[in-house]
């Protein structure tokens, strides 16, 4: 499957996966500082962006279908990659299944069980209603620190600080992906990710420790399931840690993959 991307940047390939209702502008923050070292290329995924729905379901196994299709009509399998939230679970089950090369899993959905699952439901189901309804006046709440704060503070430590440009292109994103709902529901409520002891490069699992959506603590259960991953915390980032913590997490991503890390 083909899907819209960008690519900046020179040398060995690095693939970018955007969470849930996201864009590939989700990395701005960070694509540049990693285009100077790296060829980035950053997705939209199926229903999300640039980039239209499938024509059936979706789910994370057609979505990792889609990314590994696309990865072999661009002569990329076995690329490094990075991914965030939902992302960061999609580059975790590309890993398992031998794909992609070294990979970077920021704030990984996934891993939640019990009352997690209603949690992040009960959370992102109105989020979305309401972001949806304040579209026409987007604009100005994302230029305001306290309208920041009020949209952005379960994804971010310190929403206030963030680019007005950057939060109003990813709420602009959620609200028009026609595939939000049904995977916000397959997300918290269809299959965990599973996991793996071999990958075909390394894993790095990292993780904010004031992250409110995918909660710290079930950074242990991705640590179980995938037990040679590399384990990486931020101190203070919340779900973005891209975001939150740009220079961080450039030099993790930039550190812990490619051949002549």
């Amino acid at each position: 499957m083909e899907m819209n991307h960008v690519r900046r940047g020179s040398g060995e390939p690095l693939l970018l996966v955007h969470g849930l209702g996201g864009s590939w502008r989700t990395w701005e923050p960070v694509l540049d500082r990693l285009a100077a070292e790296r060829e980035v290329i950053a997705v939209d995924l199926p229903g999300h962006g640039e980039t239209p729905p499938p024509s059936g379901e979706t789910s994370m196994d057609t979505l990792a279908d889609a990314v590994t299709s696309f990865l072999e009509a661009n002569d990329l399998i076995g690329v490094d990659a990075v991914g965030n939230s939902m992302g960061a679970r999609l580059v975790l089950e590309l890993a398992r299944r031998g794909e992609i090369g070294d990979t970077v899993a920021l704030d990984p959905g996934g891993f939640w069980e019990g009352w997690e699952r209603y949690f992040f439901y009960a959370t992102i189901a109105p989020s979305i209603r309401l972001v949806r309804a304040l579209q026409p006046v987007m604009g100005g709440l994302t230029a305001s620190a306290v309208g920041r704060t009020l949209l952005l503070a379960q994804l971010s430590a310190r929403p206030w600080d963030l680019p007005a440009d950057v939060t109003e292109e990813e709420m602009r994103t959620f609200a028009e992906s026609p595939v939000f709902d049904e995977l916000a529901y397959r997300l918290a409520f269809g299959p965990a990710q599973q996991g793996t002891d071999s990958t075909p490069g390394s894993v790095v699992i990292g993780w904010g420790r004031k992250d409110r959506l995918t909660l710290p603590r079930q950074a242990k259960r991705a640590k179980e399931r995938f037990p040679d991953a590399r384990w990486y915390w931020f101190e203070d980032a919340g779900h973005y840690p891209h975001w939150d913590a740009p220079e961080e997490a450039t030099r993790l991503i930039l550190q812990t993959t490619g051949r002549d890390r």
